[in-house]
């Protein structure tokens, strides 16, 4: 790398690690440079691996079978080490889901932020003690370095209250340890990736970006939120990030009559249920074979043909039929819509979903070319469409390396 310092921006997911290592310094439009990058996939699991690449595209693999997120949070940063760069950097900042009760704003790791991280970690089980591990690891493998908080939540801070709301009663919505926020408010998820979206559309279309977008983030996790002039209107996912769209294998949406039967009459125990419905459904829970989403568009296709079950085609259509019903949706909270991007793993890989999502909103105007489709191209509408329609990579540790920098800034000024 050279000299210079570097940044660490850390994004811990329920079974994946991103680690991207880039130059501290003023990137302008262009964005952070990054000079190595390393992601984790299923970890935990017996084809976990490890991928390396170096500012030079070169990539290299590792396969890390079993491990637990701590010891491959470890080996990663024996990576970055490995490649040169630890040493180089003076800063880290993190992704972490949620911000707790009050929406805490990006902001500098101490102890007692860490005990408010510890607080939250009730509302995202599944993804809060990874942030944590990928803390306490970074404060052992560089303890003088300062480290920075970015959360998910505080993107949707500006969402009007009734988006927030449940309709429960109050002495359940009220938590009696901090009155008088609201204890089971919808927070909203994936800020960070749509926040990157809202920076990206500035540049390429600054009129649309003041205009009325609705952005969806599909990948393993999955979610649509609306936006107006860069601020967060409304988003499917609400008190946890396990609501809203179907997803890899969360359920999404779920009749709460459900939840209910299956603790008395199935009689499930309560972790049983949590597990049901965070890691056995979904996508995966309706195929009853993956949660990979070109895994079940190639079955679907020999299921045709082959006259089987159509298990996978079921998982597909409800996917899509969330999403296309969610765009309905935000369109009339903000009397319409101007720009639709597509983002995360499959929407910004996945022509057919793009296509399915798109082909039930002609009378909002929306029309899909299809050889741009096929292309993945920026923008994948029809001229004649009244509505654009994009596909965005999204880029959240760009993001963490901005707020980084900013949050350090204001603390030396």
């Amino acid at each position: 790398m050279g000299a210079g310092a570097a940044i660490l921006a850390v994004n811990a997911g329920s079974s994946s690690i991103k680690l991207g290592v880039y130059r501290d310094e003023n990137a302008g439009d262009r964005g952070p440079e990054r000079v190595l990058g390393i992601e984790i996939e299923r970890i935990g699991t017996p084809s976990s691996t490890m991928r390396v690449v170096d500012a030079s595209g070169i990539e290299q693999r590792e396969a890390l079978p079993d491990r637990d997120f701590e010891a491959s949070f470890v080996s990663a940063l024996a990576a970055i080490e490995r490649g040169g760069v630890l040493a180089a950097v003076t800063s880290v900042g993190h992704r972490v889901v949620h911000g707790g009760y009050t929406r805490m704003n990006h902001q500098r790791i101490t102890c007692d932020v860490i005990d408010r991280l510890r607080d939250a970690v009730p509302l995202a089980r599944n993804h809060m003690p990874q942030a944590l591990t990928g803390i306490e690891c970074v404060t052992r493998a560089l303890p003088s370095v300062p480290q920075v908080a970015c959360f998910d939540t505080a993107f949707h801070r500006t969402m009007p209250k009734v988006a927030k709301m449940h309709a429960l009663p109050r002495s359940v919505r009220i938590n009696e340890r901090v009155q008088p926020l609201p204890a089971f408010e919808r927070f909203g998820f994936h800020g960070l990736s749509y926040e990157y979206i809202c920076s990206a559309l500035s540049v390429i279309d600054p009129v649309a970006a003041r205009e009325r977008l609705i952005v969806l983030h599909l990948g393993n996790g999955a979610s649509v939120a609306a936006i107006h002039d860069g601020k967060s209107v409304d988003t499917t996912m609400g008190f946890t990030p396990n609501s809203g769209l179907v997803m890899g294998t969360r359920s999404g949406d779920v009749d709460p009559g459900v939840i209910a039967w299956l603790l008395r009459e199935a009689k499930l125990p309560l972790d049983v249920v949590e597990d049901l419905l965070e890691r056995q459904s979904g996508l995966a829970g309706l195929s009853g074979t993956t949660s990979d989403m070109r895994e079940l568009l190639e079955r679907e296709h020999e299921d045709r043909n082959d006259g089987n079950d159509g298990l996978a085609a079921d998982a597909i259509a409800l996917f899509c039929y969330r999403a296309t019903k969610t765009i309905g949706a935000y369109a009339s909270v903000q009397g319409g819509v101007d720009t639709i991007v597509f983002s995360g793993g499959i929407g910004e890989r996945s022509a057919a979903i793009r296509e399915r999502i798109c082909a039930g909103q002609m009378h909002l105007g929306i029309r899909i070319d299809p050889v741009k489709n096929a292309a993945h191209a920026a923008v994948i509408s029809t001229d004649e469409s009244i509505v654009t329609v994009r596909v965005i990579h999204t880029d959240e540790e760009s993001m963490i390396v901005r707020h980084t920098q900013a949050v350090l800034a204001v603390k030396s000024a």
